[in-house]
């Protein structure tokens, strides 16, 4: 087979031959400009629609790289807005919780000055059994900070429970509401006595604990309030349990009944104050078994 001749030109001779062309009609165009006019005008005819297509389409990617800059600064600064917005949540949160804390602070003072004659250690709960009621929990107090078992746990406008099991670094409690408590309670406008019976299902249902016990003839009346009574064995006395209410005559025609709306919302605890000193350790109290 026959090769075939290849003729390879440098691309600087081209590049002088096409200058060399460029100035022979250069300089044609000046010497002969009267003859080359009508060559001119039929290259401006044919030229000029070219010229304003091509600026046409050079205005348009002028106008889409313009817009393009423009998107990515939109973009840019909307980033930035979303940051700014991610950072204000994240700070107003913080201030919530800050806020939170200082409302269960100043709830947990003003409990204190309620009961200023017992000495308690503030503790936070840390965990607590399954579903929305803290029935039992656990808290971050243990016996290297005095704490013991059957110590009273308050929070909120008054009880919460009992202490019932310490570790070193941490104790659980049993409140109020859990099926096992039963409270020696008594009403403060009158001094009768009563009894608080822990009742879950009541809770959950009702928003309050079934309140046995209560004299046929006594002259309570709803909303009266009902506190811990000095026949308690466990509980000190004079903490509020909570307001009576839906008084009425029981099956056996000798007692009443009624319901209790506890002083304490026992689906946000938080906080609690455990008051460091055990009704066994208090002087002349007569005991009768509550728990």
């Amino acid at each position: 087979m026959r090769n075939k001749l290849t003729i390879t030109i440098q691309p600087r001779y081209v590049l002088f031959i096409c200058s060399i062309c460029c100035l022979v009609m250069i300089i044609l165009s000046f010497k002969y400009e009267d003859q080359i006019a009508p060559v001119k005008t039929a290259v401006g005819t044919v030229m000029t629609p070219m010229q304003k297509g091509i600026n046409s389409i050079g205005q348009l990617v002028s106008d889409e790289i313009r817009s393009f800059k423009k998107m990515e600064k939109l973009q840019a600064e909307n980033d930035a807005l979303h940051q700014e917005v991610d950072e204000l949540e994240y700070n107003n949160k913080i201030l919530q919780k800050d806020k939170y804390e200082l409302d269960n602070l100043r709830e947990l003072y003003e409990l204190d000055s309620s009961y200023a004659d017992y000495p308690k250690v503030a503790a936070h709960i840390i965990s607590k059994d399954s579903g929305n009621w803290f029935e039992v929990f656990t808290i971050d107090k243990g016996s290297s900070d005095g704490i013991e078992k059957d110590m009273n746990v308050i929070a909120g406008a008054g009880l919460v429970g009992l202490v019932y099991e310490v570790g070193k670094n941490y104790a659980k409690v049993r409140s109020i509401i859990d099926d096992k408590s039963n409270i020696s309670g008594m009403f403060l406008e009158t001094n009768e006595t009563c009894i608080v019976e822990g009742n879950l299902t009541t809770i959950e249902d009702g928003g309050y604990l079934p309140v046995g016990m209560i004299d046929k003839g006594s002259k309570i009346k709803e909303g009266y309030e009902v506190v811990t009574s000095r026949v308690s064995s466990k509980f000190l006395p004079g903490i509020l349990i909570g307001k009576i209410k839906n008084l009425e005559v029981d099956s056996t025609n000798m007692t009443m009944t009624g319901q209790l709306t506890p002083s304490v919302d026992f689906t946000s605890l938080n906080m609690v104050l455990v008051i460091t000193e055990l009704k066994v350790d208090l002087p002349d109290e007569a005991y009768m078994y509550d728990e």
